[in-house]
């Protein structure tokens, strides 16, 4: 499970330090890929491969569904931390997640978000401001 949200810089060869904590789960090699909100979302191989599992299950007739697909699978790589417990970010999802240097990694359960840091403080602003009313749409999903 990950957990937590750290603060880390892009180096300029497009490498990112992945929190120490997360990286015994990302040994074997992990994919990253273009997520929602307009992050990228880091995944260990076997939740990858849970994730694919059931996106491959969707309807391919039904339009959100293959668009789904597509941007989670056409925008994946495989990546390996390297030595010092970095991984290479791709050009494409550099720029589709509008990274700069400084950038939060965040652990949410069974994946890594990876934000622009700008981009994170203002979502989180926006989610920390208006808390309670999510908080009450959760009671009907039993939370």
């Amino acid at each position: 499970m990950f957990l937590g949200e750290y603060s880390h810089n892009i180096d300029d060869k497009n490498r990112l330090a992945i929190p120490a904590k997360f990286r015994s789960d990302l040994k074997q090699g992990a994919v990253i890929t273009r997520g929602l909100d307009n992050c990228l979302f880091l995944f260990t191989k076997s939740e990858w491969q849970s994730l694919v599992d059931k996106i491959s299950q969707l309807p391919l007739s039904q339009a959100n569904a293959r668009s789904f697909s597509r941007m989670m699978l056409m925008g994946a790589m495989e990546v390996e931390l390297d030595k010092l417990g970095r991984i290479l970010l791709p050009d494409y999802l550099k720029k589709f997640a509008e990274l700069k240097k400084q950038v939060v990694v965040g652990g949410v359960l069974n994946r890594i978000e990876i934000w622009d840091e700008t981009k994170w403080q203002n979502y989180k602003n926006k989610a920390e401001s208006n808390v309670e009313e999510v908080a009450e749409g959760m009671r009907e999903l039993g939370i």
